[in-house]
């Protein structure tokens, strides 16, 4: 049987540098309709068993997508994921050309993973793409409102006024943009979102982010989505040495998101709020009590999505 091929692509915002293993060259398409319907060809005709390309700030989504929709196994991995790798492999130079090569490498590696499931993020819909724009542009607005909100501490009286016009429009804008996600969600998620907003402390925007970022919820155990969002505790232990556990990687929008409800859920829900006293009471430090409960929250969230359950304290209370 002739070797699988696996196949890199180094994404730049105006082009796709593809690697496929067994070829000693790499070649080029733009990044827009044209260039993907050429690669989507080129791709039909090499099969490769599985595809790589890095995030890159949205750059990567029109070629990802078509690839899935396609047919194709993609996997879009964190850059920091890919250096590693490289520099683990003695690669230090960084060209476009390297760098397809080495995804193309890191590809072959990582279909040999057992949990490789992970790192192949489903396809979303259209709905789910309208969500998540929308999630992102309200990130973009707090960003900014933030920023401006700072400024105006150290703003001279003269252009005191100025800023205040900028948070206000952003103050609406952000209003605005809630309205379009509690529409969007009711139109195309209002059970999903019933069921997991009963649950104390989750509320529309925490929802918001776990379906449009979190697209496996209730398809996985609770140990992979614990794993997937980085709220799984990782072992550092070498020879006889046991370090600490500690949390590392995962989907960080997602976990700040459910850092925020977990916060809500142990200050006014019986049952994360007993369960965060009792791991200070073992004497756990307030940060990991908080993070085991953020933890227990997505078990808790998962089981829901999949079985389409209403919250339930005494299913809960363990």
């Amino acid at each position: 049987m002739s070797e699988p091929v696996f196949v890199g692509i180094d994404v730049a915002s105006a082009t796709l540098e593809v690697a496929c293993t067994g070829d000693k060259v790499t070649w080029q398409v733009s990044n827009d309709e044209a260039g993907i319907a050429e690669l989507v060809r080129r791709m039909k005709e090499a099969a490769p068993a599985l595809i790589v390309l890095e995030a890159t700030g949205g750059y990567e989504f029109m070629a990802a997508s078509t690839l899935q929709l396609d047919g194709f196994a993609v996997a879009v991995v964190n850059p920091r994921t890919a250096r590693d790798f490289a520099r683990a492999m003695g690669l230090l130079a960084k060209t476009d050309s390297l760098d397809a090569k080495l995804l193309a490498s890191f590809s072959r590696v990582l279909h040999q993973h057992p949990e490789r499931e992970r790192f192949i993020k489903p396809l979303a819909d259209e709905a789910r793409q309208q969500l998540q724009a929308l999630v992102q542009r309200r990130r973009q607005l707090i960003e900014m409102q933030t920023a401006e909100k700072l400024r105006r501490r150290q703003a001279h009286v003269a252009s005191r006024a100025s800023v205040d016009r900028v948070v206000a429009f952003l103050k609406e804008e952000l209003a605005n943009n809630d309205s379009a996600v509690a529409a969007h969600l009711e139109r195309h998620h209002a059970e999903l979102v019933a069921a997991l907003t009963s649950v104390p402390g989750v509320g529309q925007t925490s929802v918001a982010v776990l379906i449009a970022d979190l697209p496996e919820l209730g398809k996985l155990d609770r140990r992979k989505i614990a794993a997937l969002v980085g709220v799984a505790p990782m072992n550092r232990d070498s020879g006889q040495s046991r370090g600490q556990r500690s949390i590392w990687g995962g989907r960080h929008d997602v976990r700040c998101a459910l850092y925020m409800a977990t916060l809500v859920a142990v200050r006014f829900c019986a049952v994360f709020r007993s369960s965060y006293e009792r791991l200070l009471a073992r004497g756990k430090a307030k940060k990991v009590a908080l993070v085991a409960c953020m933890r227990k929250l997505l078990a808790t969230l998962n089981s829901m999505a999949k079985h389409g359950a209403r919250w339930n304290p005494m299913l809960h209370d363990s």
